[in-house]
């Protein structure tokens, strides 16, 4: 653990020329070449991780929020993603925590209990394994093929071809124009 040194000509960092030249002259700045060996980085291991003291009072804060915006998340993700205990969960779940009046949802990646990636990943994650319920296809629009479908009534279905044809014959072109011609007449 700690800093481990590395031997700059053993992975091609420098030569033992450009070291030379730069012993010999003081002003002298020595240039990498660029490395032909990667040295992998190590990576962070998985596990419960320190929370500092300023944070530790929002955990349950988050918490609330994930249950609140994402319910389908199990309680082993929620213990991944804040670093938090099962029993707190539960707590905050059924709204017995000991702080639940002073709680107030917030996003754990702002108060940074977690990152992004690793809170969209658990969602995804919990999103595979759930399948749709039968409550909540009741919300959903309803089907094209009902929507666009052609009505069968008619708009004059109410009236018989009779009555349209009596009610035209009662309609006589000189009555109608009657009165205009007494109004040209007039002028």
């Amino acid at each position: 653990a700690g800093i481990k040194g590395m031997d700059p000509v053993m992975h091609e960092q420098l030569t033992r020329d450009e070291i030379e030249r730069a012993e010999k002259d003081p002003k002298y700045r020595l240039k990498l070449k660029e490395s032909t060996v990667r040295i992998p980085e190590r990576k962070r291991t998985k596990g419960p991780r320190y929370t500092p003291l300023s944070r530790r009072h929002d955990r349950p804060n988050a918490i609330l929020w994930l249950v609140r915006n994402h319910p389908e998340l199990k309680d082993a993700q929620i213990m991944r993603l804040v670093g938090t205990t099962k029993s707190t969960i539960q707590q905050v779940k059924d709204r017995t925590h000991w702080n639940i009046a002073q709680l107030q949802p917030m996003d754990p990646v702002t108060l940074g209990l977690c990152s992004q990636i690793d809170l969209d990943f658990e969602v995804n994650r919990s999103s595979k394994d759930k399948t749709v319920q039968p409550a909540e296809a009741a919300h959903t629009l309803l089907p094209a093929e009902v929507t666009t479908a052609k009505e069968t009534l008619e708009p004059f279905a109410g009236f018989t071809t009779q009555e349209a044809e009596v009610s035209e014959e009662k309609i006589d072109v000189d009555s109608v124009f009657a009165k205009l011609k007494q109004l040209k007449n007039d002028d």
